[in-house]
Formats: structure tokens, sequence, C-alpha cells
């Protein structure tokens, strides 16, 4: 009876240390709505026996028991698992109605006497989010009319600034030439025409006689001049 003991438990060694676990690719994140349903997966195949799944998040272990997915949650959903026709166990697990504190790494944890330590897949991190609430909720046809008019618009205040640069520009232009003109006509303006007449004549005449003069005709000229009857 011991030794027909002794060949089963060693029988039974034997067909546990034939088990291997092969783990497939896991999705590595997922980005749900708030208030969504999310949907996670994981995939393993395993030879020389069946192993015991359970799904966990991150951190797996609190105070040395395993932190496993809420069976009582009304909201999750874990089905037995799907054994595909390339020989791939897969398992789904369905969270509804997802909330921010359900953001974490999802993993499967594969349990079996043989496996020593036990697996966990790769896993998939669910990332919860709360969307972005707009102000204004407008088409984008609205929003391209609005674009549209806003060029527009910067295109008649850039020519009229334009415009009004080109008009100021003329105008201090004009009053340059109308300053310039009037200097030039101030330069003229007190000077009597007589006197700039015998002042010219003078000069001409200097020009002319030479700044040298005969002191013997200017002799002569004298004392004809002192000769002449009153």
């Amino acid at each position: 009876m011991v030794a027909v003991t002794f060949l089963f438990l060693c029988f039974w060694a034997g067909d546990l240390s034939r088990i291997q676990v092969t783990l497939e690719p896991d999705r590595p994140s997922q980005r749900v709505q708030l208030s969504h349903t999310a949907s996670l997966r994981c995939c393993y195949s395993v030879t020389g026996g069946a192993v015991d799944t359970t799904w966990a998040t991150s951190p797996h272990m609190v105070k040395g028991i395993l932190r496993g997915v809420d069976w009582r949650d009304n909201r999750v959903t874990v089905d037995g698992g799907n054994l595909t026709a390339a020989g791939v166990m897969c398992h789904t697990l369905i969270l509804r109605e997802v909330r921010l504190n359900d953001t974490g790494l999802y993993q499967c944890f594969l349990n079996h006497s043989a496996l020593r330590p036990s697996v966990y897949t790769h896993g998939t991190f669910l990332h919860v989010y709360m969307p972005i609430v707009k102000i204004l909720d407008i088409s984008e046809s609205t929003k391209n009319s609005i674009l549209t008019a806003e060029g527009m618009l910067l295109m008649v205040a850039v020519l009229l600034h334009g415009t009004m640069m080109l008009c100021k520009t003329k105008k201090l232009n004009q009053l340059k030439k109308k300053r310039v003109k009037e200097e030039e006509e101030n330069i003229y303006e007190g000077l009597n025409l007589e006197e700039c007449c015998s002042t010219y004549d003078q000069i001409q005449r200097s020009l002319v006689q030479g700044p040298y003069q005969d002191v013997g005709n200017m002799i002569m000229e004298e004392e004809e001049i002192q000769l002449e009857k009153p």
C-alpha cells in the first residue's frame, strides 16, 4: 500500500512538473471616459494542466492578501475564459460605469500548485479620464464662419490703417512744401528794391573803374573844381 501511494505521488508530481504557461501579448493601456464601459482582456496558453485565473489590480498584495477585483460589485463581469482554435485561453473583465478610482494596472493572476512562483500576465493599464466640458457647443461650420469673418475684419482693419497712414504722410509732405515756400518768400520780405539797385550799381562801377585811381587826374580835377565859379 505504501509503495502504491509513493508511485501515485511520483506520477502526480511528474504530471505537475510538465505544466508550462506561455503569456500572450496584452494591450498595454486603455483610456475610457468616465461613466463608460471598459473591457479588459488577458490571454495565455498552458500545457500540462489547467490553472486558476483571478483578476488582480496593482498593488497585488495588501497585508499579504491578494488584491483582486471585487466580484460583489454589480459593475463587474468576469467570464470563465474562452479557448481559441490556436489553444490560447483568454479571459475578459468588463467594468461598467467606470469611476476615477478604477484607474490602475489590471492583470490576470495564474495560480497552480505546480507553478512556483505564481504567474501574472503582462496586464493592461486602465486610464479613466474626465472629458473636457465645452463652454460653447459650436459646430464646425459655425467655427469656420467665425474664422472667415475674423479674417475679413482683420483685412479691413489693415487696409484702413494703411490708408490712414498714406493720407497722413501725404499731408505732412504738403505741409513741408508749404513751409519751405513760405521761408523762401520771407527771405525777400522787407527789402527795398531801389536800395538793392543802387547798391548793385555801386558794385558794378567799382568793378569797372578798378581798385586803383590816377592821382594826377584827381589833382587836376580838384584844381578845375577850385577854378570854377560858384
